[in-house]
């Protein structure tokens, strides 16, 4: 009796605990408490699970600090620590995030900017898998047709095999082979053991016939193709019998496939497979690795796979041939100096009598190939060393002696050689990057490459109705793989990415663009109860294509999972379903929790954002719009990539944005032709433009700066101050000082980077990195220096009472001050001020910097050169991780810009900028192919009134 009471007890008491733990799950909420990561001032937050999140607030305030460096990397972290301490010892281990605890976290995925890869060889295709589906399709229900006639190819007999190598190959020594093993890794070991047992004799492994020996094996790292020799004959008609048994054996072990080998090195593919009846042409039955470009199996030939090769192009080398090679008119090699590629150059001109002063115009066609080319013969070069004695060398020619030094010379010297490097599309595949033979396979009279050249609009159209156009063979094959590439089309389409095309190099996309691309293959993937973490999707996205993207987060979120989003967009935020505020200011003025709750809660209880959300705060549009100096800079007939014949007229002396859906051609117009063009006529460059007929008003500017997305250097080394070069004029500066110069202390003796004046302990770097055997490495202020980076002779060196490390721990605003008699350094350091960044350190580690951050230190950079009143500066969507606020502080630094004269040329869809500028010129309609002309052009008011053009309607209701 007694044990039946306790048993129930224990039943009551185990019922209580699963109540209270649903009851903690019912909650459904993520619990951060004690967060103190980087600028976070010891923050506790309650998120709601399974909705959609939006964490903003002003430019490193502290928003990614939460989202990523705290919910993120206590996620990660958790997730490895469910490996064994063994598989941890090679994976790393990842620090502990400054929190007290999080209660509630899920399994973490980040979609972040920061992690586009840069590799030629990742396209959209690739990354989506569209491309591997339709590699799988294109292996299995294409049609293959003769590259040499055109023709449809057709299965052969081995009546037909035989009868054409009596015709073509009478009187001939023949090697009959039977493939076995076609681009695959292994030893072997035991396939030519088999292959012994049947009595053959000989194999031809990569290329090479070797004897079968016992225990015989390849290299099982390396990839082989294995071939059996079934016969060695001279081909004659009476000897019929015997070649018919060797194609039928050939036949049998090569799966219906064998090959013949003349011996000259000529090999004949024959297949019971493909063969084009009129030339006797025969295609390898094709597999998914023969349409990839990253497989030497599918790769063009000649460019390896790239679509285009780079070769030194005799423009770049002589750019200006009325000039004679010793005034410099080679440019690679400059004026004449007594160098050793001089005397060579000297004595191959003297071998066809010709001079170093004669004009290279006036220079034979066939002795400039020779100067830039190099030939075979050796020449007689005169020694100094020697006198009276030659040496007896051979010419390697200008491009010869590029190449060594890209190949060999030291890094200043490779990146000099690449600047007369040249990108070409591949004459043999014209960009498609696949060999001939992957390309005459069709489906529906496409190839793969004609489909990966279209935009996903049309993409989708085509993969829409395609079993109608399939016979049934192929239908019966396709259906499963057409429902995959479909559905992940359809995801691109959804967010708003339908201008793209599948042979786009992922490294050519802006941080937002790859983003989405990563956003559609996670809706894919179709897990629930994930949390997702992503850094402004919104960026690049035009108004319209907002929509498409919050309605692909709302999806995420439908399925089961917690999407927290940190963003500025004010769409964005009013479709949340829960905001949270980081503030007050930025740096060491925020971490704190401003506000929370849904929109409507978010409104009510006020902060910096809520106020710019309702109206009380906004950015004001000018009273009158400025005029410019009546000037004009005029692009004509500009054709590059989806341009229709465009003209672009750019009023100088003004703040000129250019608009438009993503994908109509903005970047194109600007970045690779408008920019090109000027920075060959300024400084020489060797970036060639996109196709244009003429420009007009060169004169009219004297200078361009251009401020494009790429992100900063981000190494622990690099920080505000020598990423601006600020920190180059403060170390001359505490050279100048009198100490310093009887001590004999160069700038290099102020360096963290080289020897001489920073603590050899840690090396300049103020930290030390302990070492941890199962726990992940702990950094240490630095014992011997106590983290200020350098020895104490260095530190005694003080300018105002000051030393080089307490410069570097002082802030922006600090410096303004403490500098306020050096221009030059006042200068650099008043425009990171000006742009809103008064609060960092000018030794901040560039890694702590957020996006916002890092975006305006490059601005800051490029806007403290100094300007001419006829300086054209462009920027790349310059608003990037910028909150509202921050906006303001930008504007008024390009207002100042603009005022005395200069010209800013912006391409931006953030409504804020577009409604303050003087001019907008928007692109469109669409974007890809329905895109590329000037939609309409003006005054933000006249383009509102535009009755065409997306930007029109969204640019009325912001200036209402």
């Amino acid at each position: 009796m007694q044990d039946i009471k306790e048993k129930r007890e224990l039943e009551k008491s185990n019922e209580d605990v699963l109540t209270l733990s649903s009851a903690a799950y019912d909650q459904e909420v993520i619990e951060v408490l004690g967060a103190r990561e980087h600028n976070l001032k010891n923050i506790d937050t309650v998120l709601p699970r399974n909705k959609l999140i939006v964490i903003t607030g002003i430019s490193g305030s502290g928003k990614s600090s939460l989202a990523f460096d705290t919910i993120y990397a206590e996620g990660q972290r958790r997730y490895m620590e469910s490996f064994s301490a063994y598989a941890r010892s090679f994976i790393g281990n990842l620090q502990r995030p400054e929190v007290d605890k999080i209660n509630g976290l899920s399994p973490v995925i980040s979609i972040e900017q920061k992690t586009t890869s840069k590799n030629p060889r990742s396209t959209v295709g690739t990354v989506t898998e569209i491309y591997d589906f339709m590699r799988l399709l294109f292996a299995r229900a294409s049609e293959a047709y003769s590259y040499l006639t055109g023709e449809k190819m057709v299965q052969q007999s081995e009546d037909q095999i035989i009868e054409h190598i009596l015709d073509h190959h009478q009187e001939q020594k023949l090697i009959v082979l039977a493939p076995v093993v076609k681009g695959r890794k292994g030893h072997y070991r035991e396939l030519f053991q088999q292959i012994r047992k049947m009595g053959f004799a000989k194999v031809r492994v990569d290329g090479e016939l070797m004897e079968l020996v016992p225990k015989m094996q390849v290299d099982r790292y390396k990839t082989h193709d294995i071939e059996i020799v079934i016969d060695r004959l001279v081909v004659h008609t009476e000897d019929r019998y015997r070649l018919t048994q060797s194609v039928k054996t050939a036949l049998q072990h090569g799966k219906g496939i064998m090959m013949v080998d003349d011996t000259q090195g000529n090999i004949q593919h024959f297949s019971k497979f493909l063969m084009d009846p009129k030339t006797g042409l025969a295609y390898d039955e094709p597999a998914p690795n023969t349409f990839s470009f990253n497989s030497p199996y599918g790769a063009c030939p000649v460019c390896n796979g790239l679509g285009h090769i780079e070769e030194y192009a005799m423009d770049t080398i002589i750019p200006d041939k009325s000039l004679s090679i010793s005034q410099g008119g080679i440019a690679a090699i400059g004026d004449y100096r007594d160098t050793w590629i001089f005397k060579k150059l000297e004595a191959i001109l003297k071998k066809y009598k010709v001079k170093l002063s004669t004009p290279i115009k006036e220079i034979p066609e066939d002795i400039l190939k020779v100067i830039i080319y190099g030939d075979q013969d050796t020449v007689s070069v005169k020694s100094v060393k020697y006198p009276g004695s030659n040496y007896q060398v051979k010419f390697e020619g200008i491009v010869g002696y590029l190449e060594k030094q890209s190949e060999m010379g030291s890094d200043k010297m490779q990146k000099w050689a690449k600047q007369f490097i040249t990108s070409n599309l591949c004459p043999e595949c014209q960009g498609a990057r696949l060999k001939k033979e992957s390309l005459h396979f069709k489906i529906d009279h496409k190839n793969i490459a004609e489909l990966a050249h279209m935009d996903i609009t049309a993409l989708n159209e085509w993969f829409l109705h395609l079993e109608e156009r399939l016979n049934e063979r192929q239908k019966v094959i396709a259906t499963e793989v057409l429902k995959e590439i479909r559905k992940r089309i359809g995801f691109l389409v959804d967010v708003g990415l339908t201008y793209l095309t599948l042979n786009r190099p992922l490294r050519t996309l802006s941080g937002g663009e790859a983003q989405r691309i990563r956003l559609a293959t996670q809706i894919g993937t179709q897990l629930v109860g994930v949390l997702y973490i992503l850094d402004e999707p919104s960026i690049g996205l035009h108004q319209r294509d907002n929509v498409k993207l919050i309605r692909a987060l709302q999806n995420l979120r439908d399925l089961g999972n917690t999407v927290i989003v940190v963003e500025h967009d004010k769409d964005m935020m009013m479709h949340a379903d829960y905001i949270l505020d980081i503030g007050p200011g930025a740096g060491r003025h925020g971490g704190k929790v401003i506000a929370s709750g849904s929109p409507e809660e978010f409104l009510e209880r006020g902060g910096i954002t809520a106020e710019y959300l309702r109206g009380i705060r906004q950015i004001e549009i000018p009273a009158q719009r400025r005029k410019g100096n009546g000037d004009q800079l005029v692009l004509k007939g500009a054709t590059g990539n989806n341009l229709k014949n465009v003209t672009l007229r750019l009023p100088l002396g003004k703040m000129v944005c250019v608009t438009g859906v993503s994908g109509s051609g903005k970047s194109t117009l600007i970045h690779n032709t408008l920019f090109p063009l000027l920075s060959r006529h300024f400084y020489r460059s060797v970036i060639e433009p996109y196709p244009y007929q003429s420009i007009k008003g060169l004169e009219l500017v004297d200078k361009v700066i251009e401020v494009d997305q790429s992100p900063i250097g981000r190494t622990p080394r690099s920080n505000p101050a020598t990423y601006t070069g600020v920190f180059s004029d403060i170390r001359s500066l505490f050279s100048q000082l009198p100490e310093a110069k009887i001590r004999g202390y160069k700038p290099g003796r102020f360096s963290f980077n080289v020897k001489g004046g920073r603590c050899e302990t840690c090396e300049g770097a103020g930290m030390q990195v302990i070492e941890m055997d199962f726990l992940p490495d702990v950094q240490v202020p630095c014992p011997t220096c106590k983290g200020k980076r350098y020895n104490r002779e260095t530190l005694e060196i003080r300018f105002k009472g000051k030393s080089i490390s307490d410069v570097l721990d002082m802030t922006v605003e600090q410096a303004v001050e403490f500098f306020e008699n050096q221009p030059r350094i006042l200068r650099r350091i008043q425009t990171l001020e000006n742009v809103g960044l008064g609060y960092i350190t000018l030794g901040q580690h560039a890694t702590t910097l957020s996006g916002g951050e890092a975006q305006r230190v490059k601005l800051a950079t490029e806007l403290s050169k100094k300007d001419t009143g006829k300086t054209l500066y462009i920027l790349d969507e310059p608003t990037t991780g910028l909150h509202f606020q921050d906006i303001q502080h930008l504007l008024d630094v390009l207002n100042k810009l603009v005022d005395k004269g200069n010209t800013v040329l912006i391409i931006e869809h953030n409504l804020d900028v577009i409604k303050v500028s003087d001019y907008v010129i928007d692109l469109g309609p669409e974007g890809g192919d329905e895109g590329g002309k000037i939609v309409c052009e003006g005054t933000p008011e006249e383009v509102a009134k535009c009755s065409h053009g997306y930007t029109a309607t969204f640019l009325r209701e912001e200036l209402k």
